[in-house]
């Protein structure tokens, strides 16, 4: 049988990095949390926290977390739990979600504001390469992901949201300064590139697309859309840029698109667990409605 007031501290550790901001969270003493949960490792005979600077559950520890996050789920579903009940499993619901940053910088606010203000589910927002949002999923790290990998993953579903466009920029004077002779082979062979990270693809999905070549050796890495967009606009390099974020910018002259017909369709999913929850139906619900009609995703079938 779990001790989920036990699992309670533990979550509470993991989640604040330390046992004494769990302790602050959970309105307890530092010692008291420590007790607890050194106590239960005792009784399972397994550590579930590496203690550290933040604080790190173990492969156990990150299971359990995981299933307590879902308890939680499901207890706040239940309105006649009485409060001491619901106090011992959890203060309030929290949803752990991964999303990519491009995300979450046009579509997904909008999106999912509505569905936090009308259930009261706090949000736990975990940025990650739209590639590897659902590794996030597999791993328990969260409950569901924003995801452009449509691989199934064990246990869950996989709903199509829709299309994320994006375009290749560049600024007026970095286009005059390394594509003089135009947007040709031999220019991108030199050109500096920017990319949000060491595993983002897309830099190269549309260089193999457009010229057959792999990414160059100049290469900037800029994790944070905003800032991919500004140093794009200051003429560090040139990117693919969200083009519901840049159209503003190519129509007034501040970007220049460098192949307008070749433009990348990134298909984004939506992935959660096969749980039996109102709260996760609802918020998947919500997304589908919201995403059919915001203006930064284009909807296509798949």
């Amino acid at each position: 049988m779990l001790d989920y007031a036990t699992l309670n501290a533990v979550s509470a550790v993991v989640r604040e990095g330390s046992f004494e901001g769990a302790a602050q969270a959970l309105g307890i003493t530092p010692s008291a949390i420590s007790q607890r949960v050194k106590g239960y490792e005792e009784k399972l005979g397994a550590l579930l926290i590496i203690r550290g600077q933040p604080c790190k559950p173990t492969a156990l520890g990150k299971a359990l977390c995981a299933h307590i996050d879902k308890v939680r789920l499901l207890e706040a579903e239940i309105p006649q739990l009485s409060a001491d009940a619901a106090l011992a499993i959890s203060r309030s619901p929290s949803l752990k979600i991964a999303v990519n940053a491009d995300s979450l910088a046009t579509w997904f606010p909008e999106a999912i504001a509505g569905f936090a203000k009308e259930t009261h589910v706090f949000l736990d927002l975990l940025v990650e390469d739209e590639a590897h949002t659902a590794d996030r999923l597999r791993s328990g790290d969260v409950m569901a992901a924003v995801t452009a990998d449509s691989a199934p993953v064990s246990g869950c579903r996989t709903l199509h949201l829709g299309v994320l466009r994006y375009a290749a920029c560049a600024s007026p004077t970095f286009v005059q300064r390394y594509f003089s002779k135009g947007f040709t082979r031999d220019e991108f062979t030199t050109a500096p590139c920017m990319c949000f990270e060491k595993r983002d693809r897309l830099q190269t999905r549309w260089l193999q697309e457009v010229h057959q070549l792999s990414l160059p050796l100049h290469v900037h890495y800029i994790p944070s859309t905003q800032g991919f967009l500004d140093f794009a606009l200051a003429g560090l390099g040139w990117g693919l840029q969200p083009l519901s974020l840049a159209q503003k910018h190519l129509a007034a002259g501040e970007l220049i698109e460098l192949a307008p017909h070749h433009a990348v369709d990134v298909d984004l999913y939506w992935i959660i667990p096969r749980l039996k929850s109102d709260i996760l139906e609802k918020l998947t619900q919500h997304l589908k409605i919201q995403c059919s009609r915001n203006k930064y995703l284009e909807q296509k079938s798949v």
